[in-house]
């Protein structure tokens, strides 16, 4: 549990967005976090995961069948 725990601002900066971001991430319940007193903190752990698993891989192989953009 060597965990180190992100503020709001903190988080929106790993991600490159703006704060309301994990703020809505929060209030939907799509990532961890930790109420201390009326502070709220996201564990690293809880950031590096949900970059996991909302990363797409790129599609290889079917380049063929893709049009070109003019």
């Amino acid at each position: 549990m060597n965990d180190r725990y992100l503020s709001v601002d903190q988080v929106a900066e790993v991600l490159g967005t703006s704060a309301r971001f994990p703020r809505r991430l929060i209030a939907e319940r799509r990532i961890t976090f930790v109420k201390v007193g009326r502070h709220v903190r996201i564990p690293e752990s809880a950031v590096d995961a949900y970059i996991t698993e909302h990363t797409v891989a790129p599609i290889t192989g079917r380049a063929s069948h893709l049009k070109a953009v003019a």
